[in-house]
């Protein structure tokens, strides 16, 4: 009983982790593969993606909890987030970039130590990557544009899905950043809203399946790739990835700049705050796991059994 019920807590607790990496999918400029690395899930997740041919069932067992959360946040969280972005821009990112900030110190654990200089370069290359994205020119395309999409247009949906699973695989390198560059995030969430409102459900669902197909190729692609990395350069990778996170955080608020210009003194005191309380809750739930764990490997005192 006592078994089940730890397998019971294991699985909720997957679950709210595919959650947070599903809300992370959402925003513009945030990784899924970054909150997977925060909450220390990033190595299972890669290598069940990359097994899932070798081991099908136990790398099912892996992603069965993180995806269901990942679709039930996604699926709960896309219109009040949508929300916050499209009127309070500023605040509801930075709430993110506070994450973010808050979940390094659990990604620096990962490599302990002092860095060498190939660590160095290891952070320092994908950090000016990521904070390129800034530069990249935004497509712009009508919201209605994929429910007339012909062969090639479903190749390259089928291709911009593939590019976007990296939100979910490489920390740091947001999909919905590269959605938004290649002009399909607009579209794409337009689509999934009118779906469920029962508009066009037919191509909706050819259009969703596609993405979603270019997707799982991506997903398996990048994640051998980054098992293989892993495995031969633990430490150079965990760098690599912090330096990822790092770059994200300039690029993120690249889509909202001329939000930023216009907000007033208020605006900026709430950004500050949710900037603090994002940065603290990673702190909390840091420390509390940690001491769980050392309250879990605590000999019991001389004279008494343990329980």
């Amino acid at each position: 009983m006592k078994r089940l019920g730890e397998r019971a807590a294991k699985f909720l607790a997957d679950v709210l982790r595919g959650a947070a990496i599903g809300v992370a999918f959402i925003v513009p400029g945030f990784s899924g593969g970054s909150v997977a690395a925060i909450l220390g899930v990033y190595e299972r997740l890669v290598g069940a993606i990359a097994d899932i041919f070798r081991d099908f069932r136990r790398s099912m067992k892996t992603l069965l909890p993180i995806a269901l959360g990942l679709v039930l946040g996604a699926a709960a969280l896309v219109l009040p987030i949508r929300w916050g972005v499209e009127r309070y821009p500023i605040p509801t990112v930075t709430l993110f970039v506070g994450l973010s900030i808050g979940g390094l110190p659990a990604v620096k654990e990962k490599a302990p130590g002092r860095p060498t200089k190939r660590n160095v370069i290891a952070f320092l290359l994908p950090c000016l990557a990521a904070a390129s994205l800034v530069f990249l020119p935004v497509a712009t395309r009508p919201e209605g544009f994929l429910y007339c999409l012909d062969f090639q247009g479903y190749l390259l949906l089928f291709f911009v899905g593939a590019v976007a699973a990296c939100a979910l695989v490489v920390p740091g390198v947001s999909g919905s950043m590269l959605l938004l560059i290649f002009g399909y995030y607009a579209p794409l969430i337009s689509l999934i809203l009118g779906f469920f409102h029962g508009v066009e459900p037919l191509k909706s669902l050819t259009v969703l399946l596609t993405a979603g197909a270019g997707m799982l190729v991506g997903f398996f692609a990048v994640s051998v790739l980054m098992k293989f990395l892993l495995k031969k350069f633990p430490r150079a990778t965990y760098y690599a990835i912090l330096g990822f996170i790092t770059g994200s955080i300039v690029a993120v608020y690249a889509p909202f700049s001329r939000s930023a210009a216009q907000m007033g003194m208020w605006g900026w005191v709430v950004s500050f705050a949710f900037l603090s309380l994002g940065a603290a809750l990673p702190c909390l739930v840091m420390y509390a796991m940690k001491r769980r764990a050392a309250n879990r490997t605590k000999k019991p005192p001389m004279g008494k059994s343990a329980v």
